[in-house]
């Protein structure tokens, strides 16, 4: 193939340079786009929008300047070339007056027009009769009536520049009067294009005023906007930096403020949730150094062979070991339900008779305590869910009640069936709760009294797992009580309703009905 040949198809063909330097076009083009955006971005929240402020404002103004020119070009032109019509006939009429006394074009009879011309600047007036010989003509030196011909600058008869109106006597056109403006295609005079001119500058002195008041407004509007934000973000690099008491303090009912308050309660969750943290660490370090030291204790002195290893050293070593490993459990099975790592059960479960055996199992512990144990439940009160999440619920709920009552106290269970709910609640003569007690009592790590919490062993996670176990069974639980009075826990899951019956009865028959747990 010859070489221009060649040539000529790697130029036209697809893979040819031709398209490499398209591709380098638009390459090029998506960097300059993208460069645009970066800047932009760049740019503070504060100058975008006073810049935007600027621009709508600037694009205001040209609308309004456009449109009030358009406008008013069309307007003025026609107010103008009215005003020299009415010239042209004001002149046209005062001609005919005088014609009539004089009966011809005198000087006398012309003399209305040179008064024309002298009062109205740069205005040009010619006079013909009705044969169309010039009789006045104030851009030559001298008229037709003298017989003297000069050249005339006057526009021919017919053009768009010039006005012109009879001259009427007796009914009869006698002659014309023309009047046009010099230098003028539109019929205007000097100070009606000065006018013109001072008018657009006017708009646009205005609309440059109107762009910068605009830029100013909308500086410290935007700054004023930010304000709020730029506290927002100071406090959140506070607390970023471990200072958990810095606040945005905004007040107001904008949106802003709003956000600002929301914020706030956030740091004020995370501050008392950063406190419970600090307190369970203080709180495992004690639970767990007691009975490890107790642990160490005991096998150091039976390997140095101060005590004898008999059973009842065993036993106390194996009783500390099994404090630390229901301390550990209580941790692992709170870490379980709020991960969701095992998925509930799904069976119908009769919660009087769920209840009912755990009611059993803790009579003798609650006697230990030096309390009453009553329990009172409605028949056939039927959930679905998991039946081993509902006895821990109720058991925390139980040993809660222990743990806060003096001896000589009473705890009532009570299981009713409601409209839509089953409830279980758990009823006691304790120490009693507060309103902001009972607002935080399902927190993680709370506990009403510290020291004797640890006393008995507690962490502060029990109803804590009750609240998640009520909530993967889409119920809640209800807090009531007063300080020194007792408390009531109650919890409350939607019942497992007839309809939902008859439809797991057809599955019953294909062995797909979930067992009734008992």
């Amino acid at each position: 193939m010859p070489e221009e040949l060649k040539d000529t198809a790697t130029a036209s063909s697809p893979d040819g340079a031709v398209d490499d330097f398209d591709i380098e076009d638009d390459v090029e083009s998506d960097e300059e786009e993208h460069g645009k955006r970066r800047v932009w971005s760049n740019l503070s929240y504060a100058a975008r929008v006073t810049i935007s402020f600027s621009l709508i404002a600037a694009m205001t103004a040209l609308v309004a300047i456009g449109v009030v020119s358009f406008v008013w070009e069309q307007h003025f032109t026609e107010y103008t070339q009215e005003n020299m019509h009415v010239v042209a006939e004001t002149t046209a009429n005062r001609i005919a007056e005088v014609y009539e006394q004089e009966g011809s074009f005198t000087k006398k009879t012309l003399q209305p027009a040179e008064n024309t011309v002298a009062v109205t600047h740069g205005v040009g007036v010619q006079v013909v009769d009705a044969e169309n010989n010039t009789m006045f003509d104030s851009s030559t030196n001298a008229g037709g009536i003298d017989g003297i011909v000069t050249p005339s600058i006057a526009p021919q008869q017919g053009q768009s520049n010039m006005a012109h109106a009879p001259i009427i006597v007796d009914d009869q056109a006698v002659g014309s009067v023309r009047v046009w403006v010099y230098g003028s295609d539109q019929l205007l005079r000097s100070t009606d294009q000065e006018f013109r001119d001072k008018s657009y500058q006017a708009m646009i002195l205005a609309a440059i005023v109107a762009i910068v008041l605009a830029s100013v407004f909308g500086y410290f509007f935007a700054r004023n906007l930010v304000r709020p934000i730029r506290r927002m973000t100071e406090t959140a690099v506070a607390i970023k930096e471990g200072d958990l008491t810095a606040r945005t303090d905004l007040q107001g009912e904008d949106e802003i403020s709003q956000l600002g308050q929301t914020f706030d309660a956030m740091a004020d969750a995370m501050e008392r949730d950063r406190k419970l943290e600090r307190r369970l660490t203080t709180d495992v370090a004690h639970e767990l150094r007691t009975p490890l030291m107790a642990i160490q204790a005991t096998v150091e002195a039976m390997v140095d062979g101060v005590l004898p290893v008999d059973e009842q050293r065993l036993m106390t070593v194996d009783s500390e070991v099994m404090r630390l490993s229901r301390l550990v459990d209580q941790l692992l099975k709170l870490s379980r339900l709020e991960n969701r790592a095992n998925p509930n059960k799904q069976e119908i479960v009769n919660v009087g008779e769920v209840v009912a055996g755990i009611i059993a199992t803790h009579e003798a512990y609650v006697r230990e305590a030096g309390l009453t144990l009553k329990y009172r439940a409605d028949p056939n009160v039927l959930i679905l869910g998991d039946p081993d999440l509902i006895r821990q619920a109720t058991a925390n709920l139980i040993s809660n009640a222990v743990r806060y009552t003096d001896e000589g106290g009473h705890i009532t269970v009570r299981v009713k069936r409601g409209e839509t709910m089953a409830s279980i609640s758990v009823q006691d003569t304790g120490i009693g709760l507060t309103p902001e007690e009972a607002r935080m009592v399902f927190q993680r790590f709370w506990r009403a009294d510290s020291g004797r919490d640890r006393e008995s062993g507690g962490l502060g996670v029990g109803l804590t797992v009750v609240k998640e176990i009520v909530e993967r069974h889409n119920g809640w639980v209800q807090v009531e009580g007063r300080k020194g009075e007792g408390s009531c826990f109650t919890i409350h899951i939607p019942l497992y309703v007839e309809k939902e019956q008859r439809k797991r009865g057809h599955k019953a028959a294909t062995g797909r009905l979930p067992k009734l747990n008992r």
